[in-house]
């Protein structure tokens, strides 16, 4: 499931080249890989996250709402903490990225077609980083955003109509909740992992 042209050329390249795959089918959105799943039931499905109409964790979560047992690879440019915790909730069998060298993206399928899953090293050591993270609130998420737009608190408690008082109170919170040096250091870890865009 995949929406670039030159992209799924190449991985249809790679996948026929092989003796013991076959390529049953591409999808260029979320709806069509919804009909083309349910139509081929495939052994191994690869999934972009960022897909028109509904994203790729979305698809690949209805799609294990109604078959348990699908194995799906999310294959992705998409290296943020959030987008891989999203991913592994929803069902993911494995998350790799696209800039891989062919031969791991196949290795990769092949041990989801073994083994039911794979994670690598990397991946599973940023996922035990995170575990036991306290989620930033809404308004946490919001007075961040406006930190990064270069407000400072007085700013914030305007924009937001709350004391400032609050505000400084949100920053405390983030700060120690991203375990951040600073400002700055905690607009950075949220943009890494995906809670804000830059």
């Amino acid at each position: 499931m995949e929406d670039h042209p030159v992209f799924r050329a190449g991985l249809r390249t790679i996948i026929s080249s092989e003796e013991d795959m076959e390529l049953v089918g591409q999808a260029m959105d979320a709806c069509e890989a919804l009909v083309l799943y349910h139509r081929e039931l495939p052994d191994i499905t690869l999934m972009d996250l960022r897909l028109p109409g509904q994203d790729g964790v979305e698809a690949l979560a209805s799609i294990r709402k109604r078959f348990r047992d699908a194995r799906i690879i999310v294959l992705t440019t998409s290296d943020s903490d959030a987008d891989l915790q999203r991913a592994l909730h929803a069902g993911a069998a494995a998350y790799i990225l696209k800039n891989m060298p062919n031969e791991e993206i196949i290795a990769v399928i092949r041990t989801v077609h073994e083994r039911g899953r794979y994670i690598s090293a990397q991946l599973a050591t940023r996922i035990m980083d995170h575990i036991g993270d306290e989620q930033l609130t809404t308004r946490e998420l919001e007075v961040l955003g406006l930190v990064r737009d270069g407000y400072r608190n007085k700013l914030i408690a305007d924009e937001l109509d709350i004391a400032e008082s609050t505000v400084n109170s949100h920053i405390k919170n983030i700060m120690e909740k991203l375990q951040a040096n600073d400002r700055t250091h905690a607009v950075t870890i949220a943009v890494r992992r995906g809670l804000l865009q830059i």
